[in-house]
């Protein structure tokens, strides 16, 4: 697999090239199978991304990189609809990556992670965060490279219903993410304190995706163990998933007395 990435600041393009996948022609659709499932951008809601295509690419794959001021590197990479999570590795060619099998023969690919938020395995709601954005493998700089196949051809991608067009270079188009926007789902909790760091994934490390200035309520969608916090005389390595926000924060800031919460599952 063949593409190009081009960006405005760059004097040229580097081509990248990631092998080793099944491939079928550029223009391939299969329109045998099941209907496709309502899928959503790749990134968390309300974030705005512009993306690309290069026609030497062999399946209808896309390219996303932040267009609204904030980080590409180690922004969530979301789940764009239900399914079933597999990790892989491809250090000459897609980098670290997974692939998501919603059934009736749909599946989509995130290529280049820089790290895996979920195991192989793994059933993933639409809008869970499966991996933080990277560059690994053959890539010239961080993006989402995403591809969404039937049968194993290459479709052009739908999001929200509607098909994106194929921009050969970045800010051409862009698209702003309704995924994990709200909805139905998670248990209800308050928070406590002020400034308390939203962040991409359980660690102390990961991107913050916002801050929550004061007590707010939230809806927690799941929970799991990360690092460690210290706080108020408190430790705790329990870190819940917040639906609205999209991303986690260490249960220490959650006003509950139990370390881990009841009746909230596992992600």
């Amino acid at each position: 697999m063949r593409f190009l990435r081009r960006l405005p600041a760059l004097a040229a393009a580097a081509l990248l090239a990631c092998t080793g996948l099944a491939a079928g022609p550029a223009a391939a659709q299969d329109t045998s199978a099941a209907a496709a499932p309502g899928f959503k951008a790749p990134f968390p809601c309300g974030q705005r991304w512009t993306y690309s295509h290069h026609s030497a690419e062999v399946r209808r794959a896309l390219d996303f990189v932040r267009s609204d001021g904030g980080a590409t590197a180690g922004a969530p990479v979301l789940a764009s609809a239900a399914g079933t999570a597999t990790r892989h590795s491809q250090p000459s060619g897609a980098g670290n990556y997974i692939s998501v099998d919603h059934g009736g023969g749909w599946t989509t690919y995130y290529f280049h992670l820089n790290a895996f938020s979920v195991p192989s395995g793994a059933f993933v709601a639409q809008g869970q965060q499966i991996g933080t954005t990277g560059s690994t493998g053959n890539s010239s700089g961080a993006h989402i490279h995403y591809e969404q196949l039937l049968n194993g051809v290459g479709q052009n991608i739908v999001i929200d219903g509607a098909a994106l067009p194929y921009p050969g270079s970045y800010h051409q188009a862009h698209l702003t993410s309704t995924n994990g926007c709200g909805g139905g789902g998670g248990t209800p909790f308050n928070t406590w304190g002020s400034g308390v760091n939203v962040r991409a994934d359980a660690r102390l490390n990961a991107p913050v995706v916002t801050t929550l200035a004061g007590p707010t309520a939230v809806r927690v969608v799941c929970q799991k163990q990360g690092d460690t916090v210290n706080a108020e005389g408190y430790t705790n390595n329990w870190w819940s998933k917040l639906r609205d926000q999209n991303g986690f924060i260490s249960n220490i800031y959650i006003s509950h007395p139990d370390a881990k919460l009841p009746g909230v599952p596992t992600c």
